[in-house]
């Protein structure tokens, strides 16, 4: 595991240049370091920074072929490396190491970019091809690993894990996209391509690119298909998915470091706690019962007779880490559960440099609330789908009554109302409270219709989980995992998010995943082979934090109100209006998710524009 930063193009100095960027994300790799400076002044300059997991005396990056025509840059893991390799072996390829990364660039040279389909795990890199002149990269499959870029006024292309690299680069225009806070209100985290800093974006999930002569061209390799469904019945499919859970455990548990896991008191990470059975454990919480799960975990681990570490957090903590918090994220992101998730990996790196958690599973498997329905809407989708949908359509063009929502969403239709698993501020009061020039950002249905238009045909439910799948699972649950664990140079592995997990997933009918009790059935019955009742069938909690109650406290209050005050909430809201929030917030009205929303994007700005 391990950061990367490059540049093209000619630059005085480059050396230098590319060893500050590669400082800027030392978190991410404080192992080692290693540096790719191109003989003519125009190749691709390169930076690494290395968090030793395996071949710990021979994994160095950058990384070339055998006669140095080509040069590559890792991060991630392959989990089925050691049979390409062979492969590879086979074919006449000669390696100098056993990591994985030296598989990519070997097969890169065998297979072209049909290399990238055969990967199995999660990674982002780039390779440069001397003779082609040609910068061919790739994000994972799920988006579990970062990859920014950005092209200079001068055509050149910055790339990297982290988007703070790009700020040690003389060309990186450090500008706000006043497109991106719109959106961001409503969706609590970044969802456009392009990112809050103008002119910079993520590479999307399952795509590669290829950058040649001044042009970026990027190309999906990869995508959910949810149209072929098994013949398997219940039972044979809760089989075969407990098998698929322990295999991809065991292909996640390959390491030459120490290992743990996350552990909740839910299902998903219970399951794979007990399929690894590593040595620790680690959990967070806030003390009070509704915000904390530790107990459960701690008497999880008793059971399995695993050593559980858990530490109980403050309000003065999670206050006084935040900035912190909001640099590493590079982007502001108001899940609340970020924050628990940053002293989650602190803790956990006192003990080891590699965990397992329980991501994915919600959406692979339809774990969410939002995807079940309730006894009420399930009487009233006995109606006729057209007469339901007529009532919806009228519904959506009138102003706001009771039943107004149930009607809409009645429809049968998510693109009409679904856009993930938050919805923070709605759209009419998002528009309210922001300054004109920031107003322009697209809608939330700009966002969501390219996607879903990709999803025709499918079912209510698996529409919610490709959408799901393709916005909020990178964007907001991989995202915060991925910086607040490598924050803290601590590898965080996801074993439901697997290419070979989800091609049997994908294949589940619908009543196999939500059967009028329970969201994620086939899973908990599976899981329930391994866990007791009271795990395998617990009800959804999520990473709850008291937020709601802090914000009534002066202390914290006082503190918002400072940044609701500033110049900067002068420059993008209606302060008066956030002013009020505030207090009404304090009188018992809970406001609590939107003052927390706006106070991260101000947190955030103050970190990287200094008001």
């Amino acid at each position: 595991m391990c950061g990367f930063a490059g540049f093209t193009g000619p630059l005085p100095d480059r050396a230098a240049i590319i060893k500050k960027m590669a400082d800027r994300i030392i978190h991410r790799g404080p192992d080692m370091e290693g540096y790719h400076i191109g003989v003519a002044e125009d190749d691709v300059t390169l930076g690494f920074r290395r968090l030793s997991i395996i071949d710990l005396a021979d994994g160095a990056q950058p990384m070339y072929n055998e006669d140095n025509s080509m040069v590559m840059v890792f991060n991630g893991e392959i989990y089925n490396f050691a049979r390409l390799r062979e492969d590879l072996i086979a074919r006449g390829h000669v390696f100098r190491t056993r990591c994985d990364t030296e598989v990519i660039i070997h097969g890169y040279e065998e297979f072209g970019e049909a290399i990238v389909p055969m990967l199995r795990g999660m990674f982002a890199f780039v390779i440069w091809d001397e003779r082609t002149r040609t910068l061919f990269g790739a994000r994972d499959y799920f988006g579990i690993k970062p990859f920014y870029y950005s092209v200079t006024e001068q055509g050149n292309l910055l790339f990297g894990s982290e988007i703070k690299s790009f700020l040690a680069h003389p060309g990186f225009r450090r500008e706000v996209n006043p497109d991106a806070l719109r959106p961001y209100l409503t969706f609590q985290y970044s969802s456009m391509a392009e990112t809050f800093f103008r002119g910079t974006y993520k590479l999307p999930p399952a795509h590669t690119f290829t950058f040649r002569d001044g042009k970026m061209d990027i190309r999906r390799y990869w995508d959910v298909d949810f149209t072929k469904k098994t013949a398997a019945s219940f039972e044979d499919m809760a089989d075969a998915i407990d098998c698929a859970v322990r295999e991809s455990v065991a292909a996640h548990r390959i390491s030459d470091v120490p290992l743990g896991a996350f552990l909740s008191g839910g299902v998903d990470s219970s399951y794979i706690t007990a399929a690894l059975m590593p040595e620790n454990t680690f959990s967070v919480g806030f003390g009070e019962k509704k915000f904390d799960e530790t107990t459960e975990a701690k008497e999880l681990s008793d059971i399995l007779g695993i050593r559980n570490f858990r530490r109980e957090l403050t309000a003065e903590q999670c206050f006084g880490a935040f900035a912190d918090i909001q640099y590493h994220m590079d982007e502001p992101q108001s899940n609340p559960s970020s924050v628990p998730l940053w002293f989650l990996s602190s803790l956990a790196r006192e003990h080891v440099t590699v965990v397992l958690s329980g991501e994915g599973a919600d959406e692979i498997y339809g774990g969410y609330e939002w995807y079940d329905e309730t006894p009420l809407m399930r009487k009233y989708k006995k109606l006729p789908a057209p007469l339901r949908r007529m009532a919806a359509s009228i519904s959506a063009g009138l102003p706001y009554f009771k039943g107004h929502d149930f009607i809409i969403k009645g429809s049968g239709r998510p693109e009409d109302y679904f856009i993930g698993q938050a919805m923070v501020w709605g759209e009419k009061d998002a528009l309210a409270i922001l300054k004109p020039k920031y107003k322009a950002g697209p809608s939330v249905r700009d966002i969501t219709a390219p996607i879903y238009e990709r999803a025709q045909g499918l079912s209510e439910l698996e529409k919610k989980q490709y959408l799901d799948l393709n916005l909020w699972l990178p964007g907001d649950i991989l995202l915060k995992a991925d910086k607040m664990s490598m924050a803290h140079s601590l590898e965080l592995r996801v074993p439901y998010l697997d290419r070979d997990i989800m091609a049997q997933a994908q294949s589940l009918p619908a009543h196999y995943k939500i059967d009028g009790v329970n969201t994620k059935h086939v899973l908990r019955v599976a899981a329930n082979k391994t866990l007791p009742d009271a795990w395998a069938n617990r009800t959804k909690k999520g990473f709850p934090v008291p937020i709601r109650n802090w914000l009534r406290e002066d202390r914290y209050y006082n503190l918002v109100k400072e940044s609701f005050t500033s110049d900067a909430a002068a420059e993008y809201f209606d302060t008066e209006a956030l002013i009020s929030l505030l207090d009404e917030h304090r009188s018992g009205v809970n406001n609590g998710r939107r003052i927390w929303t706006v106070y991260t994007f101000l947190t955030w700005h103050k970190v990287f524009f200094g008001i």
